[in-house]
């Protein structure tokens, strides 16, 4: 299949926004106190990435301060990132298990990943005022992928961002891991919980319950 040249020059022209991005003043000082106490991390804005002719978007919260901060891909080097390539591979969607930024040959098959907040926010929480400063970079990327057949949302805040984004009224859409929803675009809008320590290791997200959301997203994109 043949890349929609518009479309990846569209892409190519959101990450360089995003990269360059300093909309939020708390983030921006956040990140230079980073980049002095941790040189090798590169503590800039993170761009989405993946397959241009994706037909499942997932979208998470925000990037770690040692994962994507650190390598510049989201859902790298942690233990979220391990859980979900771990499982795009285990369900033929990646080319391999791990993700150790980009230039590792790493490909996705029919994915785009991106997140709710482009930059590591303090406590891994962005604040309200800062996630409404990043969602139009959300709201490009959907845009993107109108053609996209799905949408997983990794957990509330990514849920929320998703219906904000589409312009869609949050109560008409409840968050709960394993729900559905069909979105009037013609899209479906599938929730999880985010893969976080918090969640993995408290048993609230256990490996079977991510291995039935996983396989839902797949069928849906067939």
């Amino acid at each position: 299949m043949e890349i929609d040249l518009p479309r990846r020059l569209e892409l190519r022209r959101l990450t360089r926004q995003v990269l360059s991005c300093a909309r939020c003043p708390r983030l921006v000082r956040y990140l230079a106190d980073a980049r002095r106490r941790w040189p090798d991390h590169r503590c800039k804005p993170v761009p989405g990435w993946g397959d241009e002719r994706a037909r499942l978007v997932i979208v998470g919260l925000a990037p770690g301060m040692h994962g994507a901060n650190r390598s510049g891909r989201m859902f790298t080097f942690d233990s979220s990132g391990s859980w979900l390539y771990g499982m795009l591979h285990e369900l033929g969607l990646a080319s391999r298990p791990v993700s150790k930024g980009p230039g590792d040959g790493l490909r996705l098959r029919g994915i785009w990943i991106t997140a709710a907040a482009r930059c590591a926010p303090p406590g891994n929480r962005p604040l309200p005022a800062e996630l409404a400063a990043c969602r139009p970079y959300l709201e490009e990327e959907l845009k993107v992928f109108a053609g996209a057949r799905a949408i997983l949302a990794l957990g509330r805040i990514a849920h929320d961002s998703v219906l904000k984004s589409l312009g869609l009224r949050r109560g008409a859409y409840a968050f709960g891991h394993g729900s559905e929803h069909s979105l009037p675009d013609g899209r479906l809008l599938l929730d999880s919980y985010h893969p976080s320590r918090q969640n993995t290791n408290t048993g609230r997200l256990t490996r079977p319950m991510w291995r039935r959301i996983f396989r839902r997203a797949r069928a849906m994109i067939k």
